[in-house]
């Protein structure tokens, strides 16, 4: 093995445990997502809750406020601490290790979430249950801000493929979450105890996601990037010194020349610029953050109220949400994300890929005019489960594939020195995409 080629990852386990993280990052937020249906049957009267579970295995309608409103809420609690706690993340993983931010953040979810599977057994009354689920929301995603940014510039250090096992990751993690919940509805789990076992599936992903991340270190392919530039500058830097001994001559701005070539000398302990890096890799930074604003915008909370025509008195109409909307959107999101392993067409440089990300926004007009219930305005004009369906194919693996390039490309338009800090840049305008998104489903649901 050479110096310049790097010791390779075998058995590809850096790449796994990069998997292994990003699953971790979205796996809490996809679960509370996906069990809706339990938080919103827990906002209804006390006394009529154990009436309706059994009555309709857990489909209630929404009636109340709380209820009807749940969905934009949730969005917009998980949304907006997100970007708040990525913005801070931007600006302090230079302070404060990353070995704390990112155990530390998992440590806390982990608690959290065993804190959610408790509460299922305690009465609550429903805007006390409101107030503690939108809080815990909050937590969540607050430390899940810390560990994505903080992740992405991790994987900023390493080749660019590995950016991908952690959007793979994370779009897996909602497929997990679906499938949980249906498999809950299959086996008859209409009572909101069973979530307990559900939740704490969650606590199980969180631990094994630790242990990965402590493995991290031990990873020969791990620690030859992750040293390589400091490595890399004081070699280099020691060769230097010896040539300026010897020929005497030394050049302004931090240039040695030597036989015609010009040599660039870069202090490691230099703290990249922000803005300088933002400048470089703006058009990537803009297109993932219009992307989640566009998917944020209707998904869940104009997706998840579409009716089925085809489910009214059978079994369909308890798994279309959970099949057709969550399921549906997270296996081909995590399609795209998966794709960008196999290619990644169009380049980094192509006009094409903000162009492509600009049009996803026909999808907002084509959910509003689903069948979505309640609605006061808007006409039905796709009643048809199918293509709803239809559109829910190119609306998740659009975002998923798209999201991905940006991400990937992102730390790559940058030097290699301030990889980190795009990797973290890149995770603050994926946070804002995430919070302008939430904020708009509000202004897409009263249209409706």
């Amino acid at each position: 093995m050479t110096a310049r080629d790097g010791p390779q990852d075998r058995y590809k386990a850096v790449w796994l445990i990069f998997f292994i993280l990003g699953l971790g990052t979205l796996l809490p937020w996809n679960f509370f997502m996906t069990a809706r249906e339990y938080f919103i049957s827990r906002l209804a009267d006390p006394e009529s809750m154990n009436r309706l579970w059994n009555e309709t295995g857990g489909a209630t309608s929404p009636t109340s406020y709380l209820q009807s409103m749940f969905d934009n809420f949730m969005t917009l609690c998980a949304m907006v601490p997100l970007l708040i706690f990525t913005c801070l993340n931007s600006f302090i993983h230079q302070r404060i290790p990353q070995q704390i931010r990112i155990s530390g953040s998992l440590v806390a979810i982990g608690l959290v979430f065993l804190i959610t599977a408790i509460m299922v057994k305690v009465t609550m009354e429903p805007l006390p249950f409101f107030v503690f689920t939108m809080i815990s929301i909050v937590f969540i995603n607050s430390f899940g801000a810390i560990l994505q940014s903080s992740l992405f510039g991790l994987a900023g250090l390493l080749p660019a493929s590995y950016t991908a096992p952690i959007m793979s990751g994370q779009g897996l993690a909602g497929t997990f979450a679906a499938l949980a919940m249906i498999f809950s509805i299959a086996i008859g789990a209409q009572q909101p105890e069973s979530f307990i076992g559900y939740f704490t599936t969650a606590c199980v992903a969180i631990v094994l996601a630790v242990f990965s991340y402590i493995l991290l270190p031990r990873m020969d392919f791990f620690r030859y990037y992750s040293m390589k530039d400091k490595t890399e500058y004081h070699v280099y830097h020691a060769e230097l010194e010896t040539k300026r001994d010897l020929i005497k001559k030394d050049e302004p701005n931090g240039m040695e020349q030597n036989n015609s070539k010009i040599i660039p000398i870069h202090n490691p302990d230099e703290k990249p610029s922000v803005l300088s890096i933002f400048k470089k890799l703006w058009v990537m930074a803009v297109s993932v953050c219009f992307v989640f604003t566009v998917t944020i915008g209707v998904f869940p909370s104009i997706t998840a109220k579409v009716s089925t025509i085809l489910g009214e008195g059978n079994k369909w109409g308890l798994y279309f949400i959970p099949v057709s909307c969550f399921l549906m959107f997270n296996v081909f999101d995590w399609t795209g994300r998966s794709l960008t392993a196999l290619f990644t067409w169009p380049g980094k440089d192509s006009c094409l890929l903000p162009v492509m990300v600009a049009l996803r926004v026909i999808f907002i007009p084509l959910f509003m005019l689903c069948n979505v219930q309640p609605r006061n305005y808007l006409p039905v004009i796709f009643s048809h489960d199918a293509w709803y369906i239809i559109f829910m194919i190119f609306f998740s693996i659009s975002n998923g594939y798209l999201a991905s390039l940006c991400m990937c490309f992102g730390p790559k338009k940058v030097l290699a020195h301030e990889a980190e800090t795009a990797g973290a840049v890149m995770a603050f305008f994926l946070s804002l995409g995430l919070a302008l998104g939430a904020a708009i489903s509000f202004l897409f649901r009263i249209l409706i």
